[in-house]
């Protein structure tokens, strides 16, 4: 699955900024549970989703519902996702 915005390097450039590598995780892959960013519901184990890695900060990756992701990645939800992934980073860094 290809998704918008997405460089031939890997690189997202467009509304939720630049330098993002976004890898599809297969529900095979998928073992642990995850809150996505996009909606703060669970993402569960054998559930395909997206991860979302911004290059220069790898360590603020999320892992997205593959739906959440598509829904942001498009011009009209930029501003959603880009204040989604900033209330997920603060829950993070709060919970260190």
């Amino acid at each position: 699955m290809s998704h918008r915005f997405v460089d031939d390097d890997g690189s997202v450039d467009g509304p939720l900024g630049a330098g993002f590598e976004v890898r599809h995780v297969q529900p095979y892959q998928a073992v642990k549970t995850y809150r996505c960013p996009g909606c703060d519901h669970e993402i569960r184990p054998g559930e395909g989703h997206e991860v979302v890695v911004p290059r220069d900060a790898p360590q603020d990756r999320r892992h997205w519902h593959s739906s959440c992701w598509q829904r942001a990645s498009r011009p009209r939800g930029a501003k959603q996702a880009a204040k989604a992934a900033a209330q997920a980073t603060k829950r993070a860094r709060r919970k260190r």
